[in-house]
């Protein structure tokens, strides 16, 4: 099910932002930093549950926490739009062929539900070996990659000039231990005309708050 409301441009509140950076300068604007993951390692480890599921679930459940991160453009109307849920688009790595199958897992804010869902997603995936992306039929889907074989410090993703595409981007390492704390490297890439440092910086705060709670 998707549901989405009209922005209205005219009285949006980065109406001069949006302008900018869809005539005058169409860009992204990406940052990467490390966030501290060693509680969330522990109740996974203590628990019993797959530390990656738990923060696709947390990651989810941060960019559907405000509009900013669940917009997208209409190109065949010219509208701006805000979904009501956005779900994530996460990747199954194949070690035999060395690709990846994309899963398309719904978000669900109940935890349980959510975990479970996208167990069965994910096994589901292992079973096929074809890249079978439909953007199309996916509109409200968010990126999500966990590159699991580096601890990096820097990534960019590059899209063709112009493409006004809205919805974000987040890629992952693996932790590591920094002074007794895992630190996983996160990548926050959203459009400009949408988000600018604040708002991409505020995903990591609002990460390390539901990491908490969680």
């Amino acid at each position: 099910m998707m549901n989405y409301k009209v922005i209205n441009k005219e009285t949006y509140y980065r109406k001069g932002v949006f302008r900018h950076f869809t005539q005058d300068c169409k860009c992204s604007t990406s940052i990467t930093a490390r966030i501290d993951v060693t509680n969330l390692a522990r109740y996974s480890k203590e628990n019993g549950s797959k530390f990656y599921i738990n923060f696709l679930y947390i990651l989810s459940k941060v960019l559907n926490s405000r509009d900013d991160y669940k917009m997208a453009y209409l190109w065949q109307t010219d509208e701006l739009i805000c979904y009501d849920r956005i779900n994530p688009t996460h990747y199954i790595f194949h070690d035999d062929t060395e690709t990846c199958t994309p899963v398309y897992s719904s978000f669900y804010p109940d935890y349980k539900t959510f975990y479970k869902k996208a167990a069965e997603d994910i096994e589901k995936a292992k079973h096929s070996k074809e890249y079978c992306l439909d953007m199309e039929s996916h509109p409200n889907w968010f990126d999500a990659s966990y590159i699991s074989w580096l601890s990096y410090d820097s990534l960019n993703i590059e899209l063709p000039d112009g493409y006004l595409y809205f919805m974000p981007i987040i890629n992952w390492g693996k932790y590591r231990n920094e002074n007794g704390c895992l630190m996983m490297p996160v990548s926050v890439r959203l459009n400009h005309a949408i988000a600018d440092g604040y708002l991409v910086a505020n995903v990591f705060r609002l990460l390390e708050i539901e990491i908490e709670k969680f």
